[in-house]
């Protein structure tokens, strides 16, 4: 395989995607957790309950890891098609625009001419670039990871209901395994980040709470 077949991609699962899909799971799995009345709630609803959320991150999952599959080849076939464009330019200057228009927000203005260029010549020094990305086992991995990343988010929710026979004491138990879990994965964005990990914490509780009760009070209006 060839030095640009073996290009280098950011991890699947980075701070960012990995608690991107942790919070996406927590909240499919809330919305059908926080729908459960304490007082009312009979075992064979609450069993109801548990295969609905199951099935729905089931569902959900599957999706998100066809989706990265397709997010990769779209991107891998974008950047050989970018880099055929830097080779085949005739003037110098040319392959400069291309390549600042592919870089991210402002950080083409941040680059002098000269790193644009040491760019082009490290772009033209590489091998010829295949006609497509494709893709190759550790990607099939990967999304084999975002799913169950989505999946095994249910679980911790649910644990709580198959273990505690009143029901109130499990819907108390469930959300705080919830806000935990939110608070953590803020944790690990504020840290990734470099900001105060604590804070983002909290932050992240408080905007999960916002938008696990929005989600709720939107699917009761459409009932």
């Amino acid at each position: 395989m060839s030095q640009v077949e073996e290009q280098k991609r950011a991890p699947v699962l980075d701070p960012v995607h990995r608690v991107s899909e942790i919070i996406f799971g927590l909240i499919m799995a809330l919305t059908f957790t926080g729908t459960l009345s304490a007082a009312t709630a009979a075992r064979e609803e609450i069993r109801t309950m548990m295969f609905a959320a199951l099935g729905c991150n089931l569902a959900w999952g599957l999706v998100d890891g066809v989706m990265y599959l397709v997010q990769t080849l779209t991107e891998r076939t974008r950047n050989f098609t970018l880099m055929r464009r830097v080779r085949s330019a005739v003037r110098p200057q040319e392959a400069h625009a291309i390549i600042a228009e592919s870089l991210p927000g402002r950080l083409a203005t941040l680059i002098s001419a000269q790193s644009l260029e040491e760019m082009r010549q490290g772009l033209v020094a590489l091998p010829e670039p295949p006609l497509r990305g494709r893709l190759g086992w550790d990607d099939y991995v990967a999304a084999v990871g975002v799913f169950l990343v989505v999946v095994l988010t249910t679980f911790p929710l649910v644990v709580p209901f198959m273990v505690f026979q009143e029901t109130a004491f499990a819907m108390r138990a469930s959300n705080a395994v919830a806000v935990v879990t939110l608070f953590v994965a803020g944790y690990m964005l504020g840290r990734h980040s470099g900001g105060v990990a604590w804070r983002s914490g909290l932050v992240m509780v408080m905007i999960g709470l916002v938008l696990i009760g929005s989600t709720i009070a939107l699917e009761g209006m459409a009932e």
